[in-house]
């Protein structure tokens, strides 16, 4: 009658002793749980009522969707303070003492696989070295 994809979050529940029959959509996200029963009686039977728990279902996943893509491009993580994943700034310590600041690029080209390269600040400038850092990011590679 109805495949596993259309059911999906979605669950029969019939309990004659309690006068219950419906659908119940039940689905988590990051933690915070949504829930609706939507009772055959109260929607002109299964058909209507699988149907109102299809639409409120498929009405929740698309808006829990948009509200997570828009955090993900609206909210810049307090541990990203160049503004582009995989590229911050860094500074190294020389055995003399000496400070050194990089732009530096970090990327995974398989899984379990680390790459990073640096661009000093003092060679490229700070603008250079950045943009460097960030077309590195996007290529996968050293670059230079």
């Amino acid at each position: 009658m109805w495949s596993p994809e259309d059911t999906y979050a979605i669950a029969r529940i019939d309990l004659p002793q309690a006068g219950t029959h419906g659908w119940q959509v039940r689905m988590q996200r990051r933690g915070v749980k949504y829930g609706k029963f939507f009772a055959d009686g109260l929607h002109g039977g299964v058909p209507q009522s699988y149907q109102a728990a299809l639409n409120w279902r498929d009405e929740l996943v698309t808006r829990l969707a948009e509200e997570e893509n828009a955090a993900r491009i609206c909210r810049r993580s307090p541990r990203n303070s160049s503004g582009v994943v995989g590229v911050s700034k860094v500074r190294v310590t020389a055995a003399n003492g000496t400070g050194y600041w990089f732009w530096q690029a970090t990327w995974c080209p398989a899984p379990g696989e680390r790459r990073c390269v640096k661009f000093s600040v003092k060679r490229h400038g700070e603008k250079q070295a950045f943009r460097l850092a960030v077309e590195a990011r996007k290529s996968g590679t050293g670059g230079l």
